[in-house]
């Protein structure tokens, strides 16, 4: 289901979490004052960012980042949350931002003095240390009478990391070493699966190719990415093949057999489960469509 928390960290120090778990695009709408800093994370799936009634758009792609500060005039959040999208949100004002970094602040491009009175938009990838962090701010399930300092820490944690840009993976004293190697070899499982889709490896021999052991992978890639190794696939196959269909250069079988499906039977039951029609029906409307 489609779902959106806010938790409120501090004064003007918010954390939000969006979740579309649906087959369907959820927009959600949120007020922000003048002057606020946004960090928006793309955990899953792909978000849209709406400015100015529709005229300007940013996407928030899966594993990056968008940061959002204009100090001349409000900045609405309008996000459009793509079928099975996950998103983590965090708002502070520019004070209290400032405020963390004290004498440091010169070293962030926004703070910098020629640039605090322009609007500022920047998008950069999510590191493996950040990916963690985010996963555990997602995945949370402690008591609830420390949820809120525990959101606290991990939101300071999540924007120390942010800024942490020359950090090293290989560096002895970094805590979440083991972790952030980890992490790479389940993004390199991703990557593996994508590019194998019609046939894919399995799960021992994938473990094998990225040096995870099963367990590791299997319970990392749920933590990452919120399905099993072949759940995504499935999830990532049949999107892809609806957008060969959209393009118009391919029949229902050819679309089949490029993502994996030797006969067509197979295909048209796996996208129905996915979407709730057949190919060819959806064929059907979207030519309708553009007619």
């Amino acid at each position: 289901m489609g779902s959106q928390e806010e938790i409120k960290i501090e004064n003007d120090f918010i954390l939000l979490r969006f979740q579309n778990d649906t087959n369907e695009t959820v927009v959600v709408e949120r007020s922000v004052n003048q002057g606020l800093i946004q960090f928006h994370f793309g955990l899953k799936g792909k978000g849209k960012f709406v400015f100015n009634q529709g005229n300007y758009a940013l996407d928030l792609k899966e594993e990056k980042s968008l940061l959002f500060y204009n100090p001349q005039k409000e900045l609405p959040i309008h996000l459009e949350l793509a079928p099975h999208t996950w998103v983590i949100s965090v708002i502070i004002s520019i004070k209290k931002f400032h405020g963390l970094f004290s004498s440091e602040a010169e070293n962030i491009p926004f703070l910098s003095e020629e640039n605090k009175d322009k609007k500022y938009y920047k998008e950069n990838d999510i590191s493996p240390s950040m990916a963690i962090v985010l996963s555990q701010i997602f995945h949370y399930n402690l008591n609830s009478f420390i949820k809120n300092l525990y959101y606290k820490g991990k939101g300071y944690e999540l924007l120390s990391l942010y800024f942490n840009r020359s950090e090293d993976p290989n560096a002895e004293q970094c805590p979440f070493l083991i972790d952030e190697e980890n992490v790479l070899k389940i993004k390199k499982a991703k990557e593996i699966m994508i590019a194998n889709m019609a046939e894919p490896p399995t799960l021992e021999v994938l473990s094998e190719q990225v040096g995870l052991s099963l367990k590791k992978l299997k319970m990392g890639f749920k933590q990452i990415y919120g399905d099993t190794v072949y759940g995504f696939l499935f999830d990532y196959k049949m999107d892809y093949a609806r957008q060969l269909l959209d393009s118009g250069s391919y029949n229902v079988n050819e679309v089949g057999l490029k993502i994996g499906y030797s006969t067509g039977s197979h295909f048209i039951a796996a996208f129905k489960k996915k979407f709730g029609t057949t190919p060819k029906k959806y064929l059907m409307n979207l030519n309708a469509n553009i007619e």
